[in-house]
């Protein structure tokens, strides 16, 4: 992923009001991010951290969400999986719902999906991150192909959120 400024992420949000945009956190620390490493870039609004945000290329653009992701229940601490990156943890793992884009969004129509709690996904794949024993599977596949296998995954929930029903 190429290296993203902050206007050029407020200017990306898909399923939010220019004015919305404007106003939702930005990490500071966009210089100090691995984007080579990346990709999607994800981050907790640090006041409310049932907010989160997400923003990658999708068909040559920046493209970013809002999402959400409810309050944890007894079941999140048990071991659950990334529907992205198909990682594994104990207790790490949100069910992050984002509005739809355009009119449908508007009026409360959302789309879900298992992420790691942390929005760390391209890090656990490459081997950057460690999401303890266990959390990950033996797989006979290239890193290439789990990057790709992670990047179908994260477009097709893109896809979802930005197609009207």
């Amino acid at each position: 992923m190429r290296p993203l400024s902050e206007p050029e992420i407020r200017a990306a949000f898909v399923n939010r009001t220019k004015g919305e945009a404007k106003r939702l956190p930005v990490p500071r620390d966009l210089a100090e991010q691995p984007w080579t490493d990346l990709d999607y870039l994800g981050w907790r609004d640090p006041q409310a951290p049932q907010r989160a945000y997400l923003v990658t290329e999708w068909d040559g653009r920046p493209t970013a969400l809002a999402l959400r992701s409810p309050a944890p229940t007894s079941w999140q601490t048990r071991r659950g999986m990334c529907s992205l990156c198909l990682t594994t943890h104990p207790g790490g793992v949100s069910l992050m719902v984002a509005p739809r884009a355009g009119k449908a969004g508007r009026q409360g129509d959302s789309v879900g999906v298992y992420l790691c709690g942390d929005l760390a996904c391209s890090l656990y794949v490459r081997g950057l991150r460690n999401p303890g024993v266990g959390a990950r599977l033996h797989e006979t596949l290239t890193l290439e192909q789990k990057i790709e296998r992670t990047t179908t995954n994260l477009a097709t929930f893109l896809t979802k959120v930005t197609t009207t029903p």
